[in-house]
């Protein structure tokens, strides 16, 4: 059953990372598990997106992923494409042939682990500016992944932002500490500046089933969240249809309440 992508009363997209698929595909060389049943099963299920970030060394998402994914979302035209990546790196050769719904910046270096800091301003202003404009160009929305730094939400719009992502893993890391309150109060004003700027609000990193409708509740304007290895891992146990009803239950409590 295909369950509809939002409502007036859910107004925070769920896009579904799937780069975990890829990284335990690759593992063996059967093709296994597939990348875009797993797409299919999660836009079923009633995911607004998918997001992939496809690295140099192609240590999970693929080019060829990257394409099929594409090709896939024509037949979804409700749900969008996020693709995000370093632009000095590969990210613009697939956004020049995709045309994604979105692209995310993010300031990875190419061996890097996993994302852990968003892009500084004005020190990353000149070299950005002409690849928005190109991104912008080909149709996309361009959402500069970001820290929670209210200060830096005024050079993101000036760069040509439509979106920031806020990093949220220091959110994630304080959940079951003390400092949960100060976290979430961070992210609300980081948030509020990047709205009074006139950019909408992304957000992902370590996002899951205990801190996110919290997260949802507090931010204020998240249009949406990314999310790959919560999300995933609770699959592994519960299904993919599952668990995105779970998250998608998440989103819909916070505004409940």
């Amino acid at each position: 059953m295909t369950v509809a992508p939002s409502s007036p009363l859910h107004p925070t997209a769920l896009s579904v990372n799937l780069n975990k698929v890829a990284l335990v595909r690759n593992t063996r060389h059967l093709g296994i598990p597939s990348v875009t049943r797993a797409a299919t099963l999660c836009l079923q299920a009633g995911a607004h997106g998918i997001t992939v970030h496809p690295r140099p060394d192609e240590r999970h998402i693929r080019a060829h992923d990257v394409h099929d994914l594409a090709a896939l979302l024509k037949d979804w035209p409700d749900r969008e494409y996020n693709i995000e990546g370093n632009p000095f790196h590969n990210l613009m050769g697939f956004v020049s042939v995709v045309r994604p719904n979105q692209v995310t910046f993010v300031p990875d270096s190419e061996g890097q682990f996993t994302s852990d800091h968003g892009w500084n301003f004005p020190a990353d202003a000149e070299r950005l500016r002409p690849l928005i404009a190109e991104a912008k160009s080909l149709g996309a929305r361009v959402s500069l992944f970001m820290d929670a730094d209210p200060d830096q939400m005024a050079g993101a719009k000036a760069v040509g932002a439509d979106r920031v992502e806020l990093y949220t893993e220091p959110y994630a890391a304080a959940w079951s500490t003390a400092q949960r309150g100060a976290q979430l109060e961070r992210f609300r004003a980081a948030a509020q500046a990047a709205l009074d700027a006139g950019l909408g609000v992304n957000a992902g990193h370590d996002l899951n089933r205990d801190n996110l409708a919290a997260f949802v509740r507090t931010v204020p304007g998240v249009s949406e969240v990314s999310i790959g290895h919560a999300l995933i891992s609770d699959a592994l146990e519960l299904g993919y249809a599952a668990t995105v009803a779970a998250y998608n239950r998440c989103i819909a409590e916070a505004f409940a309440r």
